[in-house]
């Protein structure tokens, strides 16, 4: 893409040039001094890209830092990375659709593409929204100093470095706010199949967080994966809308018990830009 763009030149050039002044053809290429066409437009907007108004729009939600920025600290997250299967994607991709159309403002968690500009395309929809790893945090995420980095990556491993595979269910759609109330999600959280591992395991890094003086993760956790965000505090009105669109769900008989299911594959700790495997899965 850079290099088409290099050949043609930048895709707004033509508006900044002052046609009022001619441009002087190099010498050795005065038989050539017709400018290039301008590339086709496909070629710009590949058929598996967002397209250009949608990547305008991505910067376009304010999204608020849960802590602030201090030079010489890193993020610290610790979660278990999760992949929806494909069999369930098409109807999860109905239920955001219809939820999108009556709650204007939602965001794809991390790639922040406003989600009423994927519902045009179903395949966007389903690869951008859905298509994604989704993380279901065992500790909050805090701000570390670099020397903490080696001590907390060796402690988790050391609690957690050999887990067993289990299924997690997620079978419940639910609304979640963060702290400050900046933020409400639309998220699916485990109810069931798995919340007895996934609570062990959060206590697990809840000691280690404490013996370095971090804040502990929430007294009741209610484990989960986000799919979309939007600004402020809209939880009343998208909780209505939510419980109204499963109801409907539910008597067309096409919403089940659980939305789908997933096999623990590990848990992961991302400090600044680099992610560490923490466990090793113990096959039974």
């Amino acid at each position: 893409m850079d290099a088409l763009i290099a050949s043609y030149g930048d895709a707004t050039s033509d508006s900044d040039t002052d046609v009022s002044t001619p441009t002087q053809a190099p010498t050795n290429f005065q038989g050539f001094s017709n400018p290039l066409p301008p590339p086709p437009l496909f070629l710009l907007n590949p058929p598996n890209s967002l397209g250009t108004m949608e990547y305008l729009q991505i910067g376009q939600a304010n999204r608020v830092r849960s802590f602030p920025h201090v030079e010489g600290n890193y993020a610290l997250h610790v979660y278990i990375p999760v992949y929806i299967p494909s069999t369930p994607k098409k109807e999860l991709a109905l239920f955001l659709k219809k939820v999108t159309s009556l709650v204007p403002g939602l965001h794809v968690v991390d790639v922040d593409v406003p989600l009423n500009s994927l519902c045009k395309d179903d395949h966007k929809l389903e690869q951008v929204a859905l298509g994604r790893e989704f993380h279901i945090s065992l500790g909050r995420t805090v701000p570390i100093r670099v020397h903490q980095i080696d001590s907390v990556v060796a402690m988790l491993r050391q609690k957690l470095q050999f887990q067993k595979r289990y299924f997690i269910d997620f079978s419940k759609w639910e609304v979640f706010v963060n702290d400050d109330h900046t933020r409400t999600f639309l998220s699916m959280e485990v109810i069931t199949g798995g919340l007895a591992e996934i609570t062990r395991q959060i206590q697990a890094v809840n000691e280690v967080y404490k013996l370095h003086n971090l804040p502990e993760f929430y007294k009741d956790p209610r484990p989960h994966i986000s799919l979309a965000w939007a600004s402020g505090d809209i939880s009343d009105s998208l909780k209505r809308v939510v419980e109204e669109e499963m109801k409907r769900f539910n008597v067309r008989g096409s919403l089940q018990k659980c939305i789908f299911s997933s096999k623990f594959s590990g848990i992961e700790c991302k400090i600044g830009q680099k992610t560490h495997k923490i466990c090793k899965i113990q096959d039974e």
